[in-house]
Formats: C-alpha cells, sequence, structure tokens
C-alpha cells in the first residue's frame, strides 16, 4: 500500500506498489525501493538511495543522498519500548518519546543490520550485515559485530 500522502522525487522507483508500507514519509528523486519495505510517517529517504526488500524505516529516520541499505534492515526509534506502563495499562503516544536516526550521505548497511534509535552513521561509513548499531558510527568507518564496533576507516 502506497498511501496518498507519500511525496516521491522525480524518476523514484517502487519496485512492486502493492507489495510495501509506505505512508507519511519522502522518498527523494531516483531513489528505489525493494518489496517488502515498509516506510513510516516523518521518515525520509534522500536522492539516489537503494532500499533493498524487507526492511524496516520507521519515524524519525532520516537517510541522506546516496545510501544503500541491505535486505531486512531494521531501524527502531524508542530507547525504552514497552507496551503498557507500570500499572499495566496501555501506552499511547503520549507515553513514549521517538528519538531520530540520521544516515549520512553515501552510507552502506548490510542486510540483516539493526539500527538502535538515536544514533547517527557517518558519511560513507559501511555497516556490515548483521551489526547492532548501539552508537555513532564515524564517517568512512568500517563497523561489524554485536555491538557493532569499528574494524577499519576507508580512507578513499
Amino acid at each position: 500500500m502506497i498511501a496518498d500522502d507519500v511525496v516521491f522525487g522525480d524518476e523514484a522507483k517502487v519496485f512492486q506498489p502493492d507489495l510495501v508500507n509506505l505512508y507519511g514519509c519522502t522518498i527523494g528523486p531516483r531513489s528505489r525501493i525493494g518489496t517488502f519495505v515498509e516506510i513510516q510517517r516523518d521518515a525520509t529517504v534522500g536522492a539516489d538511495c537503494k532500499i533493498s526488500s524487507h526492511t524496516f524505516i520507521c519515524s524519525g529516520v532520516h537517510i541522506e543522498d546516496g545510501v544503500f541499505v541491505g535486505h531486512g534492515v531494521t531501524f527502531t526509534n524508542d530507547l525504552l519500548p514497552r507496551a503498557v506502563n507500570v500499572e499495566g495499562s496501555l501506552q499511547t503516544d503520549a507515553d513514549w518519546e521517538m528519538v531520530n536516526t540520521r544516515v549520512r550521505r553515501g552510507a552502506s548497511i548490510g542486510s540483516g543490520a539493526t539500527i538502535l534509535g538515536g544514533v547517527t552513521v557517518g558519511e560513507y561509513a559501511m555497516v556490515g550485515a548483521g551489526a547492532v548499531v548501539t552508537k555513532d558510527v564515524p564517517d568512512r568507518a568500517v563497523v561489524v559485530g554485536n555491538p557493532a564496533r569499528v574494524i577499519r576507516t576507508i580512507d578513499t
């Protein structure tokens, strides 16, 4: 489903519109969205990005230009997720605080990675497949593991 409030840049492409869930988001020019992707309200995807299949991009995630997101990547936006309050009542929107996440220009996120809310993935950084990013990733760093740690820096 693609809601009427999604904003698409010129030449943005959704490969199977009936097999995605996009609402209230912005997709930049020439970006490509794969099958079984969900992008929520107030999330942004820049120009020339590739969002691979089975990826979840929640509210508060801002992806800059030229970013690659592999298959099955999950973003979060709540540092203290709960279904109920201490006294047992169901939580509402007023009971939690959304934190923003930024993926800077040219970064690459490997398949199966999890990006926790509130972090920044730096320019041209690379997040390894299956990594769990719990803190900011410096520009041009390569991170792997759980929790993700820097293993090297990309010079060029």
